[in-house]
């Protein structure tokens, strides 16, 4: 199973973006998407920005993944 994660833009350099994903920064390809910027919440999946999220959505997902990991700890 794939799960498209949410996270905040940090930085734009061409069609690279670097994303803050509860503080991992990976790398994500932006040619799926338009007008995003610095500061934006994107999903990322398979190492692209697939959509752009408002802060909001993104914080409520966020706080279910982290429900999930603790759910799954022994």
């Amino acid at each position: 199973m794939c799960l498209g994660i949410p996270g905040k833009i940090v930085q734009i350099t061409d069609m690279t973006a670097t994303v803050d994903v509860a503080g991992t920064r990976k790398d994500a390809n932006l040619m799926l998407i338009d007008d995003v910027r610095v500061g934006d919440y994107v999903i990322v999946h398979a190492g692209f920005a697939i959509q752009k999220v408002n802060e909001a959505e993104a914080a409520e997902t966020l706080r279910l993944v982290d429900e999930l990991v603790k759910g799954m700890q022994p």
